[in-house]
């Protein structure tokens, strides 16, 4: 029996209960191809995120990229192995190649030696005996010359004890007894000099020294002191700094253009487990930096943290620096391009030809920064009319290739171009405000460190010792942006905070600092010992 015979034998119930049977199985096959679909994007998302993690661990991490050029003249490797033997080139004397990598001047002990180091390096003099003058007088031979060589040497450790000794005096004719006070301490009744505590301090923020490991190498050079007590002192240190944290931080909120980001850390525990805390890093107009301990991520730590700010704010594209911005008068919100940048350099894999071209124009944008990087009337002038076109033509660009092209919203070009044309506004202030950077890398190379840290001491074991941290490190950073070094800072600024006038206290801050009180800082009577041994 044919299919026409057995629909026409068939009841009109049987053909209603055939077709609804019909039309649910099309509705579970349209399910189920939705549902294959919706699983082909997941796989390729979580795809594209091992190979981002992949990434991160085993490969590249630098997002620069190799632009090969649309010449057909232009010659690659391996195109001249099979060329004809040419005749020997005359000789020509070339001068000798130098390496320029250092970015000042340094005046060596020795021009001449392999070894370059300068006049604060210690020299110890070692005279090398001649065995073949043995048995000569001295006026049987003349020196006529000398000839020197450096080697460099190391000490296991350069702790050293002072010893102070203050005698007690007896006077005849009064039968009075005097002695001597003891010498100043920063910390009273403690054991650590001065020096000791710079160095503790850093040894552990500026070189990612453990306190565990200081205390290992204490001991290892014959120094006992509980673990317990380096803490201590680190955390009466940073009591005393608090003030000048403070100063910094005001100095910075009057600044005009200020930049912010933020990072994860481990601090405290909660029920056994390591709670999640956030260094906020805020960085200023006059090149300083303080840091900010919050247990939360929230649009609540940027309102406190700001508050009373008016200017323009740098940030990158989270979300609760934008909602302050729109919810605080005077205040302007500008956004990093090398955020931007980094969405479609990530997304090459699935559109390279739209990423490299969006890469292209912003890589337009940063050679324009480099022509100016230092002079501010010619930097406003390249960005109001080279910069400008540039910005204009990157986003028209963009909508017209979402005119152009039909773009699934799960394609990671459509998440990169939604994120740039969604902060179109804020990514053009740099345009007319030359005070303004394009990217808020300054503020990641200053977030280095405490990255370069977390690795090391891993977490923070209070909130307290978060907060500590952010004190510590704020100053520690902003003395490397200023150029001043951080021994001589921390051994002068500890000896006089006690005395230092209250009203006085923002020319502590490593910025004013170097203008005040360099020419003579106070030193540690372990310098001064050094210096009258050198004498």
């Amino acid at each position: 029996m044919t299919l026409k015979e057995q629909a026409a034998a068939m009841k009109q119930e049987e053909i209603v209960a055939l077709l609804s049977r019909h039309r649910k199985l099309e509705t579970k096959y349209h399910l189920s191809l939705q549902n294959i679909t919706a699983l082909t994007d997941k796989n390729q998302e979580l795809s594209r995120e091992v190979t981002w993690w992949k990434r991160q661990h085993f490969g590249q991490k630098s997002e620069r990229r190799l632009i090969t050029s649309d010449n057909k003249n232009q010659l690659m490797l391996g195109e001249l192995l099979e060329s004809p033997e040419l005749p020997p080139a005359d000789k020509v004397t070339v001068k000798s190649f130098e390496r320029t990598y250092r970015k000042k001047e340094v005046e060596f002990v020795s021009e001449d030696s392999k070894l370059k180091f300068d006049a604060s390096v210690p020299v110890k003099v070692i005279e090398v005996p001649n065995f073949e003058l043995t048995g000569l007088k001295a006026e049987e031979y003349e020196v006529i010359d000398e000839k020197v060589t450096y080697r460099l040497a190391q000490k296991p450790s350069s702790y050293v004890v002072l010893k102070f000794i203050r005698k007690v005096v007896k006077i005849k004719s009064t039968k009075k007894i005097i002695c001597a006070p003891a010498p100043c301490s920063v910390i009273e009744k403690s054991v650590a000099d001065v020096s000791f505590l710079s160095g503790l301090l850093i040894d552990k923020f500026l070189y990612h020294l453990p306190l565990y490991r200081q205390h290992q190498r204490l001991e290892a050079n014959g120094i006992y002191i509980n673990r317990a007590t380096l803490t201590n002192l680190v955390h009466r240190v940073a009591q005393l700094l608090e003030p000048i944290y403070h100063s910094q931080l005001s100095s910075i909120l009057q600044s005009k253009v200020l930049a912010m980001d933020e990072t994860p850390i481990k601090a405290g525990r909660k029920k056994g487990a390591m709670q999640q805390g956030y260094f906020w890093p805020i960085y200023g107009d006059n090149g300083e930096i303080v840091f900010l301990f919050a247990m939360s991520r929230g649009a609540k730590v940027v309102h406190e943290a700001l508050s009373g700010f008016q200017g323009t704010l740098l940030s990158d594209g989270y979300r609760v620096y934008d909602s302050f911005a729109k919810s605080v008068q005077n205040v302007t919100h500008a956004q990093c391009w090398d955020h931007t940048r980094r969405k479609f350099f990530e997304a090459r894999d699935s559109e390279p030809g739209l990423c490299d071209k969006a890469l292209d124009l912003i890589a337009k944008m940063y050679k324009i920064e480099d022509l100016a990087r230092d002079d501010e009337e010619r930097r406003f002038k390249l960005r109001s009319l080279e910069s400008r076109e540039v910005v204009d033509e990157f986003f028209i660009w963009l909508d017209n290739t979402f005119q152009e092209k039909i773009l699934l919203p799960s394609n990671p070009f459509t998440k990169a171009a939604n994120y740039a044309l969604q902060r179109e506004k804020a990514l053009r202030v740099f345009l007319s405000d030359p005070n303004v950077a394009i990217d808020t890398n300054h503020v990641e190379r200053a977030l280095r460190p405490i990255l370069m840290g977390r690795k090391n001491w891993l977490f923070c074991s209070s909130e307290l010792g978060a907060r500590y941290v952010a004190i510590i490190q704020s100053l520690i950073q902003t003395y490397r942006i200023n150029d001043v070094d951080p021994y001589t800072y921390f051994v002068d600024v500890l000896q006089r905070i006690d005395s230092h006038p209250v009203f006085d206290v923002h020319l502590l801050t490593p910025r004013l600092w170097k203008d005040n009180f360099i020419d003579k800082p106070f030193r540690s009577h372990l310098d001064s010992f050094d210096k009258d041994a050198a004498q």
